[in-house]
């Protein structure tokens, strides 16, 4: 063993005595060719200088270029390794900085080695916390724009975040040729948002119950998905959108759990590996691919849900993974006590996403996303961090938001902005750019408001269905810019937001006062499970309101996994480090809650017909409003109560091409409300059909419009807590 060479069980002094000894030796090291560090008999003097670009490991024919930024480091060491589980390197390359270095690059050509090579990097520097540095060259660090990542059985978090070496239980980023692959013809979709409907869905919660049907090997993972494809045809969603699937720290949660919602990144390459059928993690790249592909051949386009606000090292407790140790103050927004990290994700630290390095980082991957990967879209966790400068103070024009925005790989690519952060920055309505579709919280609070009863919402509540406007309208932008959803997967399900006053998170650790205690949900009667018919109805009709009023709305829909069959969490709002049947999608419920399903496909279906009739795609939302026929109505025709505790409203609005009229009611009130029916128009061969009332038992609660009823009353009795919606067709003979 050489002199700076040390094992996992080495004694290692403290960071700064270390350090300064082992800068010492790295001098000595840069004098001589690189070493093998197990006496394996390779040719070291073919080593080559490589080159900066392109950044990460690219398979070159002989060999493989590495290249890695680290503008403070003293000297960079490339380990390479026969294991994920190794104690140790069995290889050391140390690049000479007057050879191996370019600027801010360093980088080194190494023959003979191919895709599957498992490396890693150390980096020599001084560890200053008070100065913003955290070199620690006893810690193993992933490649940044490695592509994929091989975990050891015994990963720590732990031993990242102590002193001494981690190697035999460190993340490692393994070498990976995207060449390959034959994507058949296949590239992303691109369908424009106004024909577009959101499925959010967890990768491993969607088929790891044993109810799926899926063979054990497969559940949970991207082959899993695919097999659960016709559900999802069947369902008529457009696109569904996957929660985090870039490599995470599971262990990034309470001791004892593990954190299954995976926003805690260690690399923005990398798929997660645990969502592999193999242990192989050049596997989870040709998985991702087949399950891209195969949604693709079904209609479906996939959005990837993305973390690039914070990763998972934490603060300056936490661990060293990746960034930490090659530019620490690079990567992240600092206090002024260069030693704490600003934390506006309340994760522990905050990514310095408008530094140049970070910003081409972020860039570089969405480009690999779409372009590699064939991704459809993107949605941002905590998308306003991005509009921070490098202080951590808001700007009018980041740079990274305007990059994404005008970036021609990324044309015609959905973007989707969760606009606020978690210190208060709060920008619905107003994130910048042009292209950028939104999470409209408003919406989910606002609705949740008025169906549960609450005074003083029907103005906000008419406002949503008609998308917004009056947080949209100062500009001239398209109705499907507000994202309109009452769940995902942060808060409630759709079951327990009609089932629980109360969030019920003991299970996490946390003594209960993890997530949010504002919930805006009603539990109908009794808190959690009911076996009251009459609460169970009332239950049912509450979940059928709330998705009729998604999927009615102006905007663009998002349904939430499984609440189409009444998905539970058992009160839980914060179910992040819940890896069991907790999140898990229940498939029984299918068959138990087949009315809600039926319900929901039929919404879809109608929306989806709607859309070609009362959509004109090239109008604004603005634009659209004025040219639209909407008449507003009380219980009587033209008598809207916009007073503070008015619980109903009924609305009329005739399509563009005056060829259907839809007539909308809505009593939010505990006792049952006659509606006035207006005229359906001069035309005799006209009548009301309902289509749906939510208080009806399946299945006359929604028909196919050549079923539905025909309405010749002048009036409707609409019962307590529901929705009826009406549509105006030529009489059935």
């Amino acid at each position: 063993m050489k002199e700076n060479e040390t094992t996992e069980n080495s004694s290692l002094p403290d960071h700064t005595t270390r350090l300064d000894a082992n800068l010492h030796n790295a001098i000595q090291l840069t004098q001589s060719p690189a070493i093998p560090h197990t006496g394996a008999s390779r040719d070291i003097t073919t080593i080559g200088k490589g080159e900066s670009f392109p950044l990460g490991a690219h398979v070159c024919p002989g060999g493989v270029n590495f290249s890695i930024f680290s503008n403070k480091a003293a000297f960079i060491d490339l380990l390479l390794f026969d294991s994920p589980e190794a104690s140790a390197p069995e290889r050391i390359i140390h690049l000479n900085p007057k050879k191996h270095r370019t600027n801010q690059y360093w980088h080194v050509f190494v023959p003979g080695i191919t895709a599957g090579q498992i490396y890693g990097y150390r980096a020599y520097g001084q560890f200053e916390p008070h100065r913003g540095h955290r070199f620690d060259l006893g810690k193993l660090l992933l490649d940044p724009y490695g592509k994929a990542v091989a975990v050891p059985a015994g990963y720590s978090r732990l031993r990242a975040s102590l002193p001494g070496n981690n190697i035999s239980s460190a993340m490692k980023s393994v070498v990976a040729d995207l060449s390959a692959y034959d994507w058949e013809g296949d590239a992303p979709i691109k369908r424009s948002f106004a024909e577009t409907i959101i499925y959010e869905l967890h990768v491993k919660g969607f088929t790891m119950h044993p109810s799926s049907g899926i063979a054990l090997e497969k559940r949970g993972t991207f082959a899993g998905l695919i097999k659960k494809i016709p559900y999802l045809q069947q369902l008529g969603i457009t696109a569904i959108e996957l929660m985090p699937v870039f490599q995470f720290d599971e262990q990034d949660c309470p001791q004892g759990l593990k954190n299954y919602w995976g926003y805690c990144p260690v690399s923005f390459f990398a798929p997660h590996h645990t969502y592999s059928t193999k242990k192989n993690p050049l596997a989870a790249l040709d998985e991702f691919r087949d399950m891209v592909k195969a949604m693709h051949k079904a209609g479906i386009e996939v959005i990837l849900d993305v973390v690039f606000n914070h990763t998972a090292e934490g603060n300056e407790h936490g661990p060293t993974i990746c960034f930490k140790g090659l530019g620490n103050k690079t990567y992240y927004i600092l206090e002024k006590d260069r030693a704490r990290y600003a934390d506006y994700t309340r994760t522990g630290n905050t990514l310095n996403t408008n530094n140049a390095i970070v910003k081409r980082l972020i860039i570089d991957s969405l480009h690999y996303w779409v372009q590699e990967m064939h991704i459809d879209g993107f949605r941002f966790d905590l998308a306003s961090i991005m509009s921070r400068d490098v202080y951590g103070s808001p700007v009018d024009e980041p740079p990274i938001l305007f990059d994404i925005d005008s970036d021609p790989v990324l044309a015609g690519i959905k973007l989707i902005a969760e606009a606020w952060d978690a210190d208060g920055l709060y920008q619905v309505g107003g994130f910048i750019g042009d292209n950028w579709k939104e999470w409209n919280n408003r919406f989910r609070d606002d609705v949740r408001s008025f169906m549960k009863g609450d005074d003083n919402t029907v103005s906000h509540f008419a406002s949503r269905i008609i998308g917004s406007p009056d947080i949209y309208g100062h500009e001239e932008r398209e109705p499907e810019q507000s994202i309109n959803f009452i769940t995902c997967h942060d808060g409630f399900t759709l079951n327990d937001l009609v089932s629980y006053n109360f969030k019920h998170n003991q299970p996490n650790g946390e003594n209960n006062l993890d997530g949010l205690d504002y919930n805006i949900s009603w539990n109908c009667g009794i808190e959690g499970q009911s076996f009251d018919r009459n609460i169970e109805a009332l239950r049912t009709r509450q979940i059928k309101n709330f998705l009729a009023i998604t999927l009615f709305s102006l905007g663009t829909p998002m349904l939430y996994m499984g609440d189409e069959v009444r998905r539970t969490q058992k009160g839980n709002n914060n179910a992040y480090c819940q890896d069991n049947e907790t999140n898990w999608l229940d498939w029984a419920l299918m068959e138990k809650n087949k009315d809600i399903l039926r319900f929901t496909r039929l919404l879809i279906l109608g929306r989806l017909h709607r859309d070609a009739e009362y959509r004109d795609y090239g109008l604004s939302l603005n634009k659209m409003l004025k040219k639209a026929r909407i008449e507003w109505h009380g219980i009587k025709l033209h008598k809207p109560d916009w007073g503070s505790d008015s619980h109903s409203i009924a609305m009329t609005a005739w399509s563009l091409s005056a060829k259907f009229v839809i007539h909308l009611m809505v009593n939010a009130y505990w006792g049952e409300l006659s509606f006035e029916l207006p005229p359906v128009a001069d035309d005799e061969r006209r009548v009301w059909l309902r289509w749906l009332d939510t208080a009806l038992p399946s299945p006359d609660d929604i028909m196919p419009l050549p079923e539905a009823a025909v309405i010749t009353t002048p009036d409707y009795i609409v019962q307590p807590r529901s929705v009826v919606l009406l549509i105006a067709g030529t009489e059935k003979t």
